[in-house]
């Protein structure tokens, strides 16, 4: 018996800043991790993909890829990968610094 694949999310770096972006069900672009939308459908999947595609090439974003997870009961979304809870936490350097100071 197979065993079923985790739902995924796809991930991304937002080419303008480099924040963290997930795919979210209106096939938008988040800094969020909770608006992020996860799915084991394959064909939701290759939609993913071709919305991310798409975004790579109006360089929007790079470095897409979907990473699996595990959805608690009530919904929220928990990465599967240390790289990915790292991720969705946040920055790890510079959080004392103001929203308006930019980094060369």
């Amino acid at each position: 018996m197979a065993t079923a694949s985790p739902p995924k999310v796809m991930t991304a770096n937002r080419l303008s800043d480099g924040a963290v972006v997930y795919l979210t069900l209106a096939h938008t672009w988040s800094d969020r991790f909770a608006d992020a939308h996860a799915s084991a459908e394959p064909a939701e999947l290759a939609g993913f993909e071709a919305t991310a595609l798409e975004a790579v090439r109006s360089r929007v974003v790079v470095g897409t890829y979907l990473f699996p997870v595990s959805v608690e009961a009530d919904g929220s979304l928990v990465p599967l990968g240390q790289r990915e809870r790292i991720r969705s936490a946040g920055p790890t350097v510079g959080t004392d610094l103001p929203a308006s100071v930019k980094v060369a």
